[in-house]
């Protein structure tokens, strides 16, 4: 039968001068499910895989932790600078690790520091222009709202809320003042100096709050004021256009800061996408090293891998260590915690394109136990059989494949990165596509129109009814048919469409059955002998779901119900009743009435009860396959009809086009999602909880990489 694929426990010890690097390969290779306890055996032999030197136990795991956090900061504290100087620049970076990724060392420390040392100094300049310049736009506004203002000049001070003051001081005094003013006062040159030098007269402008500040520096440093006119009214234009000049100045420079930037980014840009990858990838080693158990100089890393992987793996590691690795191997029944409980096998399963596709069905319900049946095969089938009769339709089925090719490996070769991201989709698209392509040339349907494929389709009937010599009541050979399956209800075709419905019954019955078979081979595998032959689940349950099933295709037949049909139904249903009681008889035991005999009967009863309407309601909910068909066939039949209602007004050719598009689309849409949903539902409570009772764990290897 198909399972999931072998397991085996395997410890490794290392040093720890080897750790980073046997973690990176780990981490590539996505081969190792990391569990943090210790294995230690209850029974039998460990699988010892000679593997080089023995470093024994760690003892004071925790002596280890003081380095690895400060290894953790320090790398933290660099992919903090990567990404500041990243958004500095605005370059994008990645999430998580690339295919060429490798782990940080002296050279990309160096690298992170002199990017952060050149974008820190020019992130200041461009900090400190940005704000003068804030300062002068504010300056300026202000001065402005004065310009015309019909007032002394020498009175705005009272006005105003800024403090000016025009004067002279020496050019080096200028810039002495502009150290001890810092942001609490804008100095505006005006001028009045020889070629190429600074002038002496300059504006000064801070806010009333800041004035006495102002005047006690301009004091200390010897200020010399210009005295204005007493009858200058407003704000004098030569101040106005100081400001404008040096607004100009600043705007400029931060030009040339912008262009550097620019530069700087077509430098930077691919080496800070690397350093973030690199040290993504060393923060993700730096997490699982603090988690393991570790000296000062060894490290013990253990965990899950396929069984056919153990002796690659083992290799690989010694060629990549020199030898100086030990690890031991362990099957899952060797292990204490396993056979106690305490820890489930990850479960690995391995299959080929078409399977693989449906594997999410499964797992978003659970992962099976470890040695049970894997049941994604029957999945596959069942799904792709289910969701083609549903959505029968040569065309709109000719999209969805062409949709699966195109988020296939094919696609993203074109071009089409926008589609990659539905890669995990596209083999279920593939095959529903063909299913529901194989349908629609049974109802003769494309895009919902039922013409197109009636030639065809009465060429090829008509064919196998001359081969077959098909004949009627009269003797006559038959009539080639339009369509092999009609779904719509007409006069005459009645009867056929309860034969689909019987179909689907048969589908529904055949899924159901597969479930039960699987769940009396997982129980008895399991050792579960109760629940394999007396539940109503098990082989007790499969016998009367059969053996009622044939009592009622026999009376359907014409057969009628006879007595040792009452013995048939009361054997299975006997069983179930008594299991427990007939198990502990069987194994040796004392049945015990834990809760009364009174309770004991209730619960039989119930359970019954439950069996006898459960089996009903999964076989007849498969009468909603046909009923999604059915609907499948009247709305294409409306978009059909409606088109051709339209087509028959002037210029209604166009418009028949726009309805065909639009009925197809809304069908294709709307339609295929509602089947895909009553496939998962059929799937779930119809065929999984059969024998999902308990859920196992999915391997989820150390990787760097997301799936």
């Amino acid at each position: 039968m198909i399972r999931p694929r072998k397991m085996k426990h395997v410890e490794m010890t290392i040093l720890a001068r080897d750790a980073d690097r046997v973690i990176e390969f780990l981490g590539r290779r996505a081969v190792m499910h990391i569990s943090n306890e210790t294995p230690s055996l209850q029974e039998g032999v460990q699988d010892n895989v000679d593997t080089g030197p023995a470093f024994g136990s760690p003892s004071g795991a925790g002596q280890i932790k003081p380095l690895i956090e400060g290894e953790e900061a320090r790398i933290r504290s660099n992919l903090d600078k990567v990404q500041h100087n990243a958004g500095y620049l605005g370059v994008e970076l990645p999430i998580e690790c690339e295919d060429a990724t490798r782990l940080p060392g002296e050279r990309e420390e160096a690298l992170v520091n002199q990017i952060d040392s050149a974008l820190g100094a020019l992130s200041r300049r461009e900090n400190e222009i940005g704000v003068e310049k804030r300062r002068v736009e504010e300056t300026l506004s202000e001065a402005r709202a004065f310009e015309n203002l019909n007032a002394r000049f020498a009175d705005l001070d009272q006005l105003s809320y800024l403090t000016l003051r025009v004067g002279r001081l020496e050019p080096r005094k200028q810039v002495e003042l502009r150290e001890r003013l810092a942001d609490r006062a804008v100095i505006v040159p005006l001028g009045s100096g020889a070629p190429g030098m600074p002038g002496d007269r300059f504006l000064m402008a801070a806010s009333r709050k800041g004035r006495f500040a102002l005047d006690s520096e301009l004091k200390k440093l010897d200020f010399a004021p210009i005295t204005i006119p007493e009858d200058y009214t407003g704000v004098p234009k030569e101040i106005l256009s100081g400001l404008d000049e040096r607004l100009g100045i600043l705007n400029r420079d931060l030009e040339v800061i912008g262009t550097e930037k620019e530069k700087l980014r077509g430098t930077y840009g691919a080496v800070l996408r690397n350093l973030a990858a690199s040290y993504l990838m060393a923060s993700q080693v730096e997490a699982l090293k603090s988690r393991l158990r570790a000296t000062q100089s060894v490290y013990v890393l253990s965990g899950w891998v396929p069984a056919d992987t153990v002796r690659g793996l083992v290799k690989e590691l010694g060629e990549l260590t020199e030898g100086r690795v030990a690890v031991r191997a362990y099957n899952p029944e060797e292990l204490s915690k396993i056979q106690e409980g305490r820890e489930k096998v990850p479960v690995s399963l391995e299959h080929g394109g078409f399977v693989k596709g449906f594997e999410g069905v499964v797992f978003s319900y659970g992962a099976p136990l470890y040695g049970t049946i894997d049941p994604t095969p029957f999945v596959a089938f069942f799904f792709t059989i289910l969701f083609g009769i549903m959505f029968g339709d040569l065309g709109q089925g000719m999209v969805l494949l062409l949709l699966g090719l195109l988020t296939g490996k094919r696609g993203t070769r074109l071009g089409l990165k926008a589609l990659a991201k539905l890669r995990g989709y596209s083999s279920p698209l593939i095959a529903v596509g063909i299913s529901s392509m194989v349908m629609g040339l049974f109802t003769g349907s494309v895009f919902a129109n039922e013409e197109l494929l009636t030639g065809l389709t009465r060429a090829v009937t008509g064919f196998f009814i001359r081969l077959l010599h098909l004949t009627g009541p009269g003797g006559e050979l038959l009539e080639p048919a339009e369509r092999i399956l009609h779904l719509m209800p007409e006069k005459g075709n009645i009867a056929r469409l309860f034969y689909f419905f019987g179909f689907t019954v048969a589908v529904g019955v055949a899924l159901n059955s597969i479930g039960l078979l699987v769940n009396v081979i997982n129980q008895y595998g399991l050792k579960n002998y109760e629940k394999a032959f007396f539940s109503k689940t098990g082989l007790s349950g499969l016998f009367l779901f059969w053996y009622a099933l044939f009592i009622a295709i026999r009376i359907i037949a014409g057969g009628r119900f006879v007595w040792l049909d009452l013995a048939g139904l009361i054997a299975p249903i006997v069983a179930i009743f008594f299991g427990p009681a007939i198990w502990r008889f069987i194994s040796g035991e004392r049945p015990v009435l834990e809760h009364g005999l009174l309770v004991f009967i209730m619960e039989g009863f119930v359970e019954i009860l439950e069996t006898v309407s459960t089996y009903i309601s999964n076989t007849v909910s498969f009468l909603r396959v046909g009923a999604f068909a059915l609907s499948h066939a009247v709305l294409s039949f409306i978009v059909f009809t409606l088109s051709g209602m339209v087509a028959k007004l002037p210029a209604g050719s166009l418009f028949a086009l726009v309805i065909m598009v639009f009925g197809n689309t809304v069908i294709i849409l709307l339609e295929g999602m509602i089947v895909a949903i009553q496939v998962v539902r059929l799937q779930y409570y119809e065929f999984f909880s059969k024998f999902f009772t308990e859920t196992g764990v999915e391997f989820s290897p150390f990787r760097f990489r997301k799936k």
